[in-house]
């Protein structure tokens, strides 16, 4: 039996603990995705708007067709894509950087649900250090590439 699609403001009250708009909404992703306790669940509470469509439209008929890693991989993928195509078309020239960029940081998410790489233990300012490293980590090798 398929489960009825939440809608865009119930995701978004889920992940950031107030609604769509609401004051706070902002500071709420922040302290929650940067303060989590893991690369994967980072991801669970960035950007809750633009995850929601990731979620629905990428992620969902990806699963479908193929396992749920390379589902995660192709989401951020597709995400990296979209985001060089709007860079392209306000620079009026082909870019691409962003989209190796989030391939690598799904990789990442990948791995630690693979490997079970958890610091939910530690404190708030350790695990944002440790969630932040996550990505300016994966920028910094697509850069060396």
């Amino acid at each position: 039996m398929k489960h009825p699609q939440m809608t865009l403001a119930q995701y978004v009250k889920k992940r950031n603990g107030v609604a769509l708009g609401a004051a706070g909404s902002l500071s709420n992703m922040l302290h929650n995705s940067l303060g989590a306790a893991s690369f994967a669940q980072f991801w669970l509470y960035w950007n809750p708007i633009w995850g929601y469509y990731l979620a629905r439209f990428i992620m969902q008929p990806c699963r479908q067709v193929m396992p749920g890693a390379l589902a995660i991989i192709a989401t951020f993928t597709v995400s990296g894509a979209l985001h060089d195509l709007a860079i392209s078309l306000l620079k009026a020239q082909f870019v691409w950087p962003l989209t190796p960029w989030f391939s690598l940081m799904g990789l990442g998410v990948v791995a630690t649900k693979v490997f079970n790489i958890t610091y939910g233990n530690q404190p708030w300012p350790l695990r944002a250090f440790f969630n932040a490293s996550w990505v300016l980590g994966c920028y910094a090798i697509v850069k060396l590439l």
